[in-house]
């Protein structure tokens, strides 16, 4: 299928590790020359060299703090600089699993504050400067990563997934308009090298090895296995792409089916 995505250009936020590094493996596959952002300027420009080998396609690495009004915006910027035009924004950065995932008597609320600030007012941050761009082509595509936390009661950091959704939903109508889509995906137990810190700590609270929480986890999932980064990619790339022009606005779980709710 050609989704007519050669020659655009993405910024992808959390671009260099897991999820993040897939998707721009993914979107650069199809042509996409991509800026990746993240705080790590030495292991950022080590995967732009990387990609940029794997795919033949540019990638820019841009050290930013999406925490930072100042830096997100010189950010864009530069991107747009250097590129010409910004198409596609792939929201991404964030603390895996989020900062407070503990009862709410140890509960650290400067953690809690840290998580939304990263994630919720980063993605507004980078959507805000980033559709400024998008406008000028009549054409941009939004898709933030939340997460399946903000289905379900187990953490308090998931309530800035639920935020996500609600910013989501609000940038859709915003930016409709404009020829620009917004919508979020949450991904299920994907293979990172964050999932294996998770089995490590599930695995001394429930006196199990990892490989036996790993094995749990997929027990319950309805296709019996953790999830592969690329398959979370492929999704991204779908909704980057012109094909995806009347999805907006949506929240997609792509877990393997172990939501069991009926979301309507």
């Amino acid at each position: 299928m050609d989704l007519n995505l050669k020659g655009k250009v993405a910024v992808v936020t959390g671009g260099s590790l897991g999820i993040g590094r897939a998707v721009t493996e993914a979107l650069a596959a199809e042509g996409v020359r991509v800026a990746i952002v993240a705080r790590s300027q030495g292991p950022l420009e080590a995967a732009a060299r990387e990609i940029e080998a794997q795919t033949g396609v540019e990638i820019l690495a841009v050290p930013a703090d999406v925490s930072s009004t100042e830096q997100v915006e010189s950010m864009m910027a530069r991107v747009a600089e250097h590129f010409g035009r910004i198409d596609i924004l792939v929201n991404g950065a964030a603390h895996p699993g989020g900062l407070v995932r503990t009862e709410i008597e140890h509960a650290n609320p400067e953690g809690l504050l840290e998580d939304i600030n990263i994630k919720v007012v980063g993605y507004m941050r980078c959507a805000k400067f980033a559709s400024a761009y998008m406008k000028n082509n009549g054409f941009g595509r939004i898709i933030n990563i939340g997460g399946l936390t903000g289905r379900g009661s187990k953490q308090l950091s998931g309530m800035r997934n639920v935020a996500i959704c609600h910013l989501t939903k609000t940038l859709s109508d915003q930016l409709g308009p404009h020829g620009i889509t917004v919508n979020v995906i949450h991904p299920g137990v994907v293979e990172t090298p964050h999932i294996h810190e998770l089995y490590a700590k599930e695995a001394k609270i429930q006196g199990l090895t990892p490989g036996e929480v790993e094995a749990n986890y997929a027990k319950v999932t309805p296709i019996r296995r953790v999830l592969q980064p690329n398959e979370i990619a492929d999704t991204v790339v779908f909704l980057a792409s012109e094909r995806a022009g009347a999805i907006t606005g949506e929240s997609i779980a792509i877990d393997g089916g172990i939501t069991r709710g009926v979301f309507l």
